[in-house]
């Protein structure tokens, strides 16, 4: 089989991570060398973590301002979703998972457990999401969480019951992708 060939790459931003313009050769499923151009947005691997509370019965998910979710529609810009965040170099993903909770919710964890690791958006997108449950005691003490003042994250808390995750699953309303995933995949499997 014949072999993927870059034949260009150019450099279209280098803002805060690279966006290149890439032209390539790839075979066709006949077998033929045909020439193509993409754009891709080499962001880093990233994780994603549903915190559960089991014996309550309550999900803790993040409410923050998205403005590419603003600039395509959503009314307020702010989306509730999973905690999530980047994985710093030569941090491993569990890690990144640990820090990026309790920066993002001040709560310690337990029972962290990947589920997965998916391309958000294969397309445009370098960026490998990797997906965890964990377990937290939305009774107990934690720290203040609230993001990075330097990062200009501004993050509320927001506490969900099973029964609600549930209506809005079935409704239709939760319109981030690793918090539909995660929840999903929660209520798949216990």
């Amino acid at each position: 089989m014949k072999k993927i060939k870059i034949l260009k790459e150019e450099v279209i931003s280098d803002e805060k991570f690279q966006l290149k313009s890439i032209t390539y050769e790839k075979p066709t499923l006949k077998g033929d060398m045909h020439e193509q151009k993409n754009e891709v947005y080499f962001r880093p691997d990233a994780v994603s973590v549903l915190l559960a509370d089991p014996e309550k019965e309550v999900f803790l998910l993040t409410k923050q301002f998205r403005m590419p979710t603003y600039l395509n529609g959503n009314e307020t810009g702010y989306l509730v979703e999973t905690c999530a965040g980047l994985i710093d170099e030569g941090e491993q993903p569990e890690e990144a998972a640990l820090r990026e909770v309790m920066e993002e919710t001040g709560f310690e964890v337990t029972n962290l457990q990947k589920v997965a690791a998916i391309y958000t958006s294969a397309g445009a997108i370098t960026e490998l999401l990797h997906l965890f449950i964990a377990n937290y005691a939305s009774s107990g003490k934690h720290e203040e969480g609230g993001g990075l003042e330097e990062e200009g994250e501004e993050i509320e808390l927001v506490e969900l019951s099973f029964e609600q995750a549930r209506e809005q699953l079935k409704a239709g309303t939760i319109n981030d992708a690793k918090t539909l995933l995660l929840l999903l995949h929660y209520f798949n499997t216990a």
